[in-house]
């Protein structure tokens, strides 16, 4: 069947539309931020009109908050990967938080910054840190269990890491680069100090994730 979006274009399945205009506003979340996400940003994108978009999404909040949401979980994903030991993950953690996710780290600082004048933004914000504290708390645990980490209290280390990450993340938006090694290796001096972890191993371990 031939929509009327145009001539030739083939009418696409609801589940499939809605999943492709989720994508394409994500990828403007994370490429120039989520105050750029327009109905018609989107449809400009995707080649079609901006009343297909309002179709799916007739609040523009509502689209904003869906590629959030989108743009998070698909980074976190991408951060989360990696087999083998609890050593080993977490590098690889730290490895995608400190070389390849200034996109990332831009995006929540934006939404940080929305949050405070849309509060069903900030209830998506606080969901998803409850996930990454989940996720991250999981592994530490694990590595405790396997020895790997010496420490007494997960949670506890898993907020320390996190506020690194956010703080780390705080100079995303410099101008020019931030490149002295104390910024450089902030996470992993901070990883290894709230999981007691021997000074140098988690770098060499992060240097080898690479």
């Amino acid at each position: 069947m031939v929509s009327s979006e145009g001539a030739g274009r083939v009418r696409k399945q609801p589940e499939e539309r809605r999943a492709e205009i989720l994508a394409e506003a994500s990828r403007i979340a994370l490429e120039e931020g989520l105050e750029r996400i327009t109905l018609r940003a989107v449809a400009d994108r995707l080649g079609v009109r901006p009343g297909l978009i309002s179709h799916y999404f007739p609040a523009a909040e509502d689209l904003v908050i869906a590629a959030f949401l989108g743009a998070v979980s698909g980074e976190r994903k991408r951060l989360q990967t990696g087999a083998g030991e609890p050593l080993y993950r977490m590098a690889a953690f730290v490895r995608r938080v400190q070389v390849d996710s200034i996109e990332l780290s831009r995006l929540w600082l934006n939404a940080r910054h929305l949050a405070r004048f849309t509060p069903a933004l900030a209830d998506a914000i606080e969901a998803q840190e409850a996930l990454d504290r989940d996720h991250l708390t999981s592994l530490i645990e694990e590595g405790r269990a396997a020895g790997v980490f010496a420490v007494e209290d997960p949670f506890a280390a898993c907020v320390r890491i996190l506020m690194a990450v956010d703080g780390f993340g705080a100079y995303a938006n410099n101008p020019a680069p931030f490149e002295y090694d104390s910024y450089l290796h902030f996470v992993e001096d901070v990883c290894e100090w709230a999981l007691g972890i021997e000074p140098g191993a988690l770098r060499a371990a992060v240097d080898s994730a690479g």
